[in-house]
This record gives C-alpha cells, sequence and structure tokens, in this order.
C-alpha cells in the first residue's frame, strides 16, 4: 500500500477527529462541575455537622440534591466518554477498511449511530444537572427571592 492510498481515509477521519475535539470540551466542562460538585458536598458536609436546627434540614436537602447531581454528572461524562471511543473504533474502520479492503459501511454506520446517540443521552443529562443546581440554589435562598 502506498501512501497516496491513505489520502482517502485520512480525509474521511477529519469529521471523527472534529467530534473528538468538540466532545472533550463537553467533557472538560463536565469534570469541572464534578469537581464544584464534590468540592461544595465538602463544605456543606462540614456545616452538617455543625449546625442544628433548621439549618440541619435545608443542608440535608442540599446535600442530597448534590448526591443525584454528582451521580448525573457521572453518568454524563461516562456516555460523553463512550462517544469518543465510538468515534476512535470508526477511525480506527476507515483504516482497516482501506488497508485490508473490507466493506466497513454497516459497522461505520452503527458505530456512528451509537456514537450520536450516547452524546444526545450525555447532553440530556447535563441538562438535567443544570436543573437540579437550579433547585438546589432554591434551597440556599431566603424564602423571600424564592
Amino acid at each position: 500500500m502506498l501512501l497516496t492510498d491513505l489520502i482517502g481515509p485520512l480525509q474521511l477521519s477529519i469529521g471523527p477527529v472534529i467530534l473528538i475535539s468538540g466532545v472533550g470540551l463537553i467533557i472538560l466542562s463536565l469534570t469541572n462541575r464534578l469537581g464544584r460538585i464534590v468540592d461544595r458536598t465538602r463544605q456543606l458536609s462540614i456545616e452538617y455537622r455543625v449546625s442544628s436546627g433548621e439549618d440541619l434540614g435545608r443542608i440535608f436537602s442540599e446535600l442530597k440534591i448534590l448526591t443525584t447531581r454528582a451521580k448525573v454528572i457521572r453518568g454524563s461524562n461516562m456516555l460523553a466518554v463512550l462517544s469518543v471511543l465510538f468515534v476512535s473504533l470508526i477511525i480506527i474502520s476507515l483504516f482497516a477498511s482501506a488497508l485490508y479492503n473490507l466493506d466497513t459501511s454497516y459497522l461505520l454506520i452503527t458505530l456512528f449511530t451509537c456514537s450520536i446517540i450516547s452524546l444526545i443521552i450525555a447532553l440530556a443529562l447535563f441538562i438535567y444537572d443544570i436543573e437540579l443546581s437550579l433547585k438546589a440554589l432554591w434551597i440556599e435562598l431566603p424564602q423571600e427571592l424564592n
């Protein structure tokens, strides 16, 4: 095989590589959100230990939401990484089909579909996390502002 024979697969792999870059930024954002959730949970855990009365209920409610948010972000992050994994397999399949003269069209369609479905679910969970973060904010704010 000549180097010129790989030009086609290289051109075809540009789109998936761009998708990996975009999803990578989403993963970065999700990881940052998870870090913020962990930091806030640690802070509230300390407050919970030293608080009493009606503060305990508010802090406990917020901690429950933060726990749910951490699980949601973890799921979203895992699905986004899975999406990148599928795209990586697409790139490998493109080169394998060029090297070994294989018809991988059904495999490519399946991998691309799985990648996009994983990404869609990851983004839906991301939206759900934003909704949960606002719910936690309403608990934090005084009743007059709600």
